[in-house]
């Protein structure tokens, strides 16, 4: 992992403990231990109003999981530029890459401080590849390729992943806009691997826990519907099955049981999809 010149003291002077983060929070429902009391106090708030959540969220991780194997195992692709990284946890984009292909180059952003900390010491690269982490938001599109550019070639196949990140955007046309440009960016061959909070399967339990996470968490969630997730796809061509709950995106024999969740994902190719 390349270095960073902020020190640890710095980072975690920006750290405000006072308010819920949706990075430390997702923690706390999976399990770990990256969290603050008044993260997991409302953490558990949510999991009340909405049972599922806890379900969503290793859904989601399994989707990104899964999402990943397929494109460094069948679809060879060696570079990843995962935005919106949020705290390390088991089988993070490096880890899974990187254990189908050593050599397989993996750039990180997030703009939450606790993260970066986080991530200097745990997302350590395969002695082949490189993994590296740049501070940064999902709405400085310039400053991400920019820096990611240390580590990735983007004349090659990158693939783009935005796990989580787009529903913290409240406008949807400049969520489309940021996807775009960085879309834009990418050579042929490239993918984009999104997943996206709605409220397709739960109704009203999804939008009470939105609700109320909105009111003492941040960042805000905005909720979109299928259609309008599918549609930061625009362009490319979408991989079977689609975009569908990331439980139902091409699951394994122990998933196959699996509830749909309120979180959307899908993967597509800019290009031919064979």
């Amino acid at each position: 992992m390349t270095q960073h010149s902020r020190s640890r003291e710095e980072l975690l002077a920006e750290l405000d403990t006072t308010a819920p983060h949706s990075a430390r929070v997702w923690n706390y429902w999976l399990g770990g231990k990256d969290n603050f009391a008044v993260d997991r106090q409302v953490g558990e708030q949510v999991m009340q109003m909405l049972p599922s959540i806890v379900e969503q969220a290793r859904a989601d991780r399994a989707f990104l999981g899964r999402a990943v194997t397929h494109l460094a195992g069948e679809r060879g692709i060696r570079q990843f530029l995962d935005i919106g990284t949020g705290l390390p946890s088991a089988d993070n984009t490096h880890e899974v890459a990187q254990r189908v292909a050593p050599s397989s180059r993996i750039a990180y952003v997030d703009n939450d401080p606790l993260v970066l900390v986080h991530a200097r010491a745990l997302l350590t690269s395969a002695p082949e590849g490189i993994t590296d982490y740049i501070q940064a938001d999902l709405e400085d599109p310039e400053t991400i390729l920019r820096e990611a550019a240390r580590t990735l070639d983007f004349s090659q196949p990158v693939a783009l992943m935005l796990m989580g990140v787009l529903h913290h955007v409240a406008d949807t046309g400049e969520a489309y806009v940021m996807v775009d440009r960085l879309k834009g960016a990418l050579a042929p061959g490239s993918y984009l691997v999104i997943n996206h909070a709605t409220n397709a399967v739960y109704g009203e339990a999804s939008d009470e826990g939105v609700r109320h996470w909105n009111q003492f968490g941040k960042p805000k969630i905005t909720l979109r519907s299928p259609d309008e997730i599918a549609r930061f796809f625009a362009g490319w061509t979408v991989l079977e099955p689609g975009v569908v709950s990331c439980s139902r995106w091409r699951p394994g024999a122990v998933d196959e049981t699996s509830s749909e969740v309120d979180e959307f994902g899908g993967v597509a190719v800019l290009g031919d999809s064979r």
